[in-house]
């Protein structure tokens, strides 16, 4: 194909696609227009089929996906920038099973009857401490939303002493409707239950019961049930201080909690404890549980490609990413026991090895790119982001010189999208150019539709966020071409009530990866103006990562 006939496809693709011609040099225009929605379709494809079972991490269908992406990567003529000269970066990993027919979860109040409750319906629970026996009588403290945030002038943990005792937190943040104090409507990472967990094992609790309820986690019970009800993976390595027993408690039985204290309904609780004023109580009812757990010790490998640099000075590499686990499969249960993951995260598979064959072809040009341009695809997102969290602490070159990630996270093949998510792209200095190129692409720029979610706490990007890489994950929004936005948005809340985290969310012939395509092409050229930028994109002043950007660009990498 000529220059003259590629700019010609690229100009009817965009036509087709709804965008103007890309304000790209010629040659990026050239492998940007071969992007194929059916390419990325096959990959979404084969990585959903019931072959790869679920793609659990540590589990035979992971090791498959990561040896097929490592495959796509070497086709594409890609570098390794795994371990030992290899695509692969492995991770030490400890797999938790509740064995249910041996563990049990009781209420114990003074002078009541024990409330037993029964592991799915009323309560999920895992052991993060590696340990096969964890066997708990202690009291319950109700720490409110169990955060201390001295920003905002908040600490439930004030002037109470959990240590050796379980704390009782409700899930998401305090509410407010400001901006400036806990996000608004938006969830902060405070909301996120990783942190519930992580604070009250700061605080020397040896237990943490999540109260669940829809509306403030933004989905249903029945997306805890389903993803604890197998193995729970943690990082073999991890240093940080972890509470011996992780639980979320069904609304119900947080009822049935309160009232054995003698307390109001846990709603009335929940209002009370959004206050400010609120202070922590030990409830006169203990926690007893013999928490029997599988021990599995095991490796799962982040898949990292990388387009060396032209440039001879401090790279400012682009990275590219997107997670390939999904929950695995459910052994001996009759009927659909896989949990097939096409829409998370084949998607953003699809996208990643597509976007890596068409950067390898710029690659062959004469305008190579001018600094580093890095492909990963991480294992256990949904572990808790934990795959990512490795790569952010030991990445390929060193953290500081990564200009920008962007992350590929359940797109759905819903068709042409006339909107796009970048949430978090505001907080850097490179999204004045986010929206330049979202408007040559006719994509309007739109908020999260569910803020309350707290979806930019839910991703990789996160990962490397945390480690001061400006980060975020490109997405679409509700509105597509032919048709209007309720259809967008009911399409999306049907998903999430039936098809996330669950077996049904399986690939089928009638998806349109339009959408996959077209975001990709747009993260192409969003990445191709970090690579050329004349000054590498920054965090803004004040932001949550500015300080660990700083110190990432004087900090020494590990492998």
């Amino acid at each position: 194909m000529n220059l003259r006939t590629a700019t010609a496809l690229l100009a009817l693709t965009a036509s087709i696609f709804g965008y103007t011609q890309a304000q790209v040099p010629p040659e990026v225009a050239k492998a940007e227009a071969t992007i194929d929605a059916e390419k990325i379709r096959a990959h979404v494809r084969f990585l959903a089929d019931d072959l790869l079972e679920g793609r659990g991490p540590g589990l035979r269908g992971s090791e498959l996906a990561a040896k097929y992406i490592a495959t796509e990567f070497a086709l594409a003529g890609l570098k390794p920038a795994g371990d030992n000269g290899s695509y692969f970066q492995q991770v030490k990993f400890f797999g938790m099973t509740v064995k249910r027919d041996s563990s049990s979860l009781a209420l114990v109040s003074k002078g009541g009857s024990p409330i037993d409750l029964k592991f799915g319906p009323d309560y999920v629970v895992n052991n993060p401490r590696h340990e096969a026996v964890a066997d708990i009588d202690a009291p319950i403290v109700f720490v409110g939303h169990g955060v201390t945030a001295p920003e905002f002038g908040w600490d439930d943990y004030a002037g109470i002493d959990v240590k050796g005792k379980v704390v009782l937190i409700i899930v998401g943040d305090p509410p407010s409707d400001d901006p400036k104090f806990f996000g608004g409507k938006a969830l902060t990472y405070y909301g996120r239950w990783t942190y519930k967990y992580e604070q009250a094992a700061r605080k020397g609790a040896i237990g943490a019961l999540i109260i669940h309820r829809t509306d403030l986690a933004s989905y249903g019970w029945s997306v805890v049930q389903n993803s604890g009800a197998g193995e729970k993976t943690f990082l073999a390595d991890d240093a940080k201080p972890v509470v011996e027993a992780a639980a979320w408690i069904h609304h119900d039985v947080a009822d049935k909690l309160f009232a054995a204290a003698g307390m109001p309904a846990t709603d009335d609780e929940i209002a009370t404890a959004g206050k400010r004023g609120f202070k922590a109580i030990e409830l006169p009812v203990h926690l007893k549980a013999h928490i029997q757990s599988t021990v599995r010790p095991f490796e799962s490998a982040n898949v990292v490609g990388i387009l060396p640099g032209e440039s001879k000075g401090k790279d400012q590499a682009l990275m590219y990413s997107a997670h390939y686990d999904h929950l695995g499969f459910v052994p001996g249960m009759a009927g659909d026991n896989i949990y097939n993951g096409a829409a998370d995260n084949a998607t953003g598979c699809g996208i990643l090895i597509e976007l890596a064959r068409v950067w390898a072809q710029l690659n062959e040009t004469s305008l190579k790119p001018p600094h580093s341009v890095i492909f990963a695809a991480v294992t256990a997102e949904e572990q808790g982001l934990l795959g990512s969290e490795y790569l952010g602490q030991h990445p390929p070159i060193p953290a500081g010189q990564i200009a920008l990630d962007l992350n590929y996270d359940d797109i759905q093949p819903f068709g042409d999208p006339l909107e796009t998510n970048v949430a978090g792209s505001e907080r850097t200095s490179f999204y004045p150019t986010v929206e330049a190129t979202a408007k040559r692409f006719h994509l309007a720029i739109v908020p999260d539709a569910h803020p309350e979610a707290g979806h930019y706490y839910r991703s990789d990007h996160f990962s490397f966020a945390r480690v001061g890489v400006p980060s975020f994950s490109v997405g679409e929004g509700t509105l597509f071409a032919g048709h209007d936005a309720a259809w967008g948005l009911a399409k999306e809340d049907d998903y999430v009530a039936h098809r996330y985290h669950n077996f049904s969310d399986n690939y089928t012939p009638d998806m349109d990866f339009t959408s996959n395509a077209k975001l990709a092409k747009f993260g192409m050229e969003l990445g191709w103006e970090a690579l050329s930028a004349k000054s590498t994109v920054q965090w803004k002043a004040g932001d949550e990562f500015e300080g660990a950007r700083k110190t990432s660009l004087t900090a020494t990498p590990t492998r």
